[in-house]
């Protein structure tokens, strides 16, 4: 289910304070990444991704990228930063409507 902008927003001001936690360098995505990827999600629901060394439209493209193999929603990106957010099993940050 997309997000709305209202929950975006919401998701956005809680990001804020966060520090990257899955971090990307020059060799892109690996499984590697997908596997830490998916376990810090499962457990944060939020987090953010540093993604380093590409041009603007492919940093965006690796974004959407993790989001399709992660099953998450892209929240935003700014610079070098993605957020991703994804439902937990027993959630854990509650969206408004």
């Amino acid at each position: 289910m997309p997000l709305t902008s209202k929950q975006k927003r919401h998701l956005r001001g809680l990001a804020h304070t966060l520090k990257p936690v899955v971090m990307l360098g020059n060799s892109g995505i690996t499984e590697g990444v997908i596997t830490e990827l998916n376990e810090r999600i499962a457990q944060h629901e939020l987090l953010k991704v540093r993604i380093s060394g590409q041009d603007r439209p492919e940093r965006l493209k690796m974004a959407e990228a993790l989001c399709k193999q992660s099953n998450s929603e892209l929240v935003t990106t700014i610079g070098h930063i993605a957020v991703l957010y994804r439902r937990g099993e027993y959630p854990k940050i509650k969206l408004p409507r």
